[in-house]
């Protein structure tokens, strides 16, 4: 028995010694390495690899910044390393592929989710107020951020939702709320992660160029009640398309109300159309387009980020379809929505977008009907890049 003792008191002391290693075997290895000037140097031990390379979204390509990969070459020690050439102002994604296996980098900490795949992250800045900078934590006030369960009597579930009160929301008053609404393939994390919202929301309102607002990101997935891992499904596989094996009992238009109420009931809101925006990339630009011709008296403030948009009966299924057979109820809300005269309809798209066509057809029919709205085209195409880039536009023309 004293054996037996002595024994687990060994294996205690082995695990001990194992836990405190982790804690104090720190990677001396810097990577990835950003110098003023906009060069990156990318790092990692790896003594028996054959290849390294760096594969990353900041790759240049006619002036663009594109996916692409470089090798890394072997120097002292076992340490492969490559340096870029001077990138843009941005935050960028990469991850390391060696042997031909992917594998993020252990010396960066920093890495974001994209659906089911995770990457590191860095920021190049080179000057105050230039996208960096803007998407980067400064020292400003700073907003909270809350994960918040609301309960949803249109889907008959209780959900999850991320909300951002801005600094000094404490202190008493009312607020406009912009409602932002994330892709497919994301839920109520992906704006606070992949899209920065936050570090943006705080530096705009710090700098004066944005009204100080509450921003309300619910999960877009009708199917499920928060992000994987975080509701009663359990620890699943990610997909493109929230919980495949869950069926809805109502759509995220339809229960959209749920939210707003939520909102208006438990905080300092200014509750009328005058203080509510919409926006949303990708299905969220379509759920956001559903959205505000279905409620015309409640959004003053619509803006379609790459948007998946419609106008048949077919809805999402429809995108592709040549002849667009217009739904007679789709055009008569769209009626009622601009006889109303919203302050703002505000388009943005990517010159390479898989969606350009249909927001082309789009802008034709609004200009066909003399609806008013606002465009902007950027170079790239389905991309975060180009998202955080329309946030941080549209954040500063709302609420004026």
């Amino acid at each position: 028995m004293k054996k037996i003792l002595f024994s687990l008191s060994l294996m205690g002391v082995s695990l001990m010694s194992m836990a405190q290693q982790a804690l104090f075997d720190v990677n001396n290895v810097t990577s990835p390495e950003v110098s003023a000037d906009g060069k990156v140097t990318f790092r990692l031990y790896a003594p028996k690899a054959v290849t390294v390379d760096v594969v990353g979204d900041f790759f240049q390509k006619q002036g663009e910044q594109v996916d692409g990969r470089a090798s890394l070459r072997e120097g002292k020690n076992g340490i492969w390393e490559y340096t870029t050439e001077s990138l843009n102002p941005e935050l960028y994604s990469y991850k390391f592929r060696v042997n031909g296996a992917d594998f993020l980098d252990p010396s960066n900490v920093y890495r974001s989710r994209d659906i089911a795949s995770f990457t590191n992250i860095f920021i190049v800045s080179k000057e105050k107020g230039d996208k960096g900078d803007i998407y980067g934590v400064n020292k400003v006030p700073h907003g909270n951020v809350s994960k918040v369960w609301y309960d949803s009597p249109t889907l008959k579930t209780s959900r999850r939702m991320t909300v951002y009160t801005p600094a000094g929301y404490e202190k008493g008053g009312r607020y406009p709320v912009l409602y932002l609404l994330h892709g497919a393939g994301g839920d109520e994390d992906a704006w606070t992660t992949l899209g920065r919202a936050a570090q943006i929301l705080d530096n705009l309102i710090a700098a004066g160029k944005a009204k100080p607002m509450i921003v309300v990101m619910p999960n877009g997935n009708a199917n499920c009640d928060a992000a994987p891992g975080e509701w009663d499904k359990g620890m699943y596989k990610p997909s493109f398309m929230g919980h495949n094996a869950s069926k809805p009992v109502a759509s995220t238009e339809e229960s959209f109300v749920d939210i707003v109420r939520y909102m208006d009931k438990n905080y300092r809101t200014i509750a009328n159309k005058k203080g509510r925006a919409i926006c949303g990339l990708s299905m969220g630009g379509g759920h956001s387009f559903g959205i505000s011709k279905m409620y015309p008296d409640m959004f003053n403030y619509v803006g379609l980020f790459s948007a998946a948009i419609s106008l048949n009966k077919r809805g999402f299924d429809g995108l592709n379809d040549p002849n667009q057979n217009i739904d007679p109820t789709v055009e008569a809300q769209l009626k009622t929505m601009f006889d109303k005269k919203p302050a703002l309809y505000w388009i943005a798209i990517g010159k390479t977008d898989f969606l350009y066509k249909q927001n082309e057809d789009y802008r034709h029919y609004l200009d066909s009907k003399g609806y008013k709205y606002e465009y902007v085209e950027t170079d790239g195409g389905h991309i975060w890049r180009n998202w955080r880039v329309y946030l941080t536009q549209f954040s500063q023309k709302i609420f004026k």
